[in-house]
């Protein structure tokens, strides 16, 4: 990558190691010591150019692309705000050379962005100064824990992202409900939407007409109905990957996840708090995709993790089980 002027406009073409990638990330990689809020600023100012038009922050490229970037500045600005992320190690679930599958914990974002300095990707990466590609295949949110696919190559990102498009990734989640679930299985499909609270935060509900189909099938995994209100351990399966899918079909359903703080039973998540369940139950269990660059499959498990594992402990003992 050529030096980049700091009192000129620059131009620069994008390369294979570039194509599919959204514009966000592939300025964060060649700008390196450019403070994040200063891309983010470039970008929506419309200072940074493709092919000639401007772009927003989530334009993917491709290789040929034509990048005009304004003059750029480097180091911490001197507010102190600017904090690069500190190297951390995760546990490996499988790492070839192509992907990496991480159990990602709970309470960490899986990217920098709006009032997160940095997340999980950005701490892989300064702990792998060598490395010359990592990118998120997928996204988890921030409460959630589970797999986490990275990968180490284009060619295997790309090959990733148009499994998940064709709908040839297997993901499985494992959630805890408030109520009886009585079906061993049911499959869900409702469309979402999403909105702009009157405090301008983003959220998604149900909407019939004009909202993006989404898809979830639920299997029953243990009832406990020995607890007050009675709740129920589910299997969920992502046949659609839509912003906060499983926990809008659930609220939608009447069963709403257990520690949701967006869609949930709020006064039932101050109890279950008072019991020990501190975030939401959502965990990323099982993942199953054809490997990027060899002829074979994957599963990818990780296991609940032992604070949710302690919790299902503590409440109540399962009436009733589904293999």
């Amino acid at each position: 990558m050529k030096d980049l002027s700091k009192d000129a406009v620059n131009e620069l073409t994008v390369d294979e190691t570039g194509q599919g990638q959204r514009i966000d990330n592939f300025l964060m990689r060649v700008l390196k010591g450019v403070p994040k809020s200063h891309i983010y600023r470039i970008l929506r100012s419309g200072e940074v150019r493709v092919n000639r038009k401007r772009a927003r922050p989530d334009v993917r490229l491709a290789a040929g692309d034509l990048l005009r970037i304004p003059p750029i500045r480097t180091g911490t600005p001197s507010n102190g705000r600017e904090r690069l992320a500190k190297p951390a190690s995760f546990p490996i679930l499988y790492e070839d050379d192509a992907i990496i599958a991480v159990d990602k914990p709970a309470g960490l974002a899986v990217h920098g962005g709006s009032g997160i300095a940095f997340g999980l990707i950005e701490q892989l990466r300064a702990s792998r100064p060598n490395a010359k590609f990592l990118e998120l295949v997928h996204r988890l949110d921030r409460d959630t824990s589970g797999v986490l696919l990275i990968a180490k190559q284009r060619a295997s990102l790309v090959a990733l992202h148009k499994a998940l498009r064709e709908g040839r990734v297997d993901k499985r989640y494992l959630v805890l409900v408030k109520g009886k679930w009585r079906d061993a299985k049911r499959q869900v499909e409702l469309p979402l939407t999403k909105f702009l609270t009157s405090d301008g935060e983003r959220r998604v509900r149900v909407e019939r007409d004009g909202g993006k189909t989404a898809r979830t099938v639920f299997y029953l995994r243990e009832a406990r109905t020995g607890s007050e209100p009675a709740m129920t351990l589910l299997e969920a399966e992502l046949h659609t990957g839509r912003t906060h899918q499983i926990r809008v079909h659930l609220t939608h359903l009447g069963f709403p996840l257990a520690g949701d703080d967006k869609y949930g039973d709020f006064s039932w998540n101050k109890t279950l708090a008072r019991q020990g369940l501190k975030r939401m139950f959502l965990h990323a269990w099982k993942l199953a995709v054809a490997h990027p660059t060899e002829a074979r499959q994957l599963l990818l498990e990780a296991p609940l993790p032992d604070d949710l594992q302690s919790f299902l402990a503590r409440v109540d003992a399962p009436q009733r089980a589904i293999a």
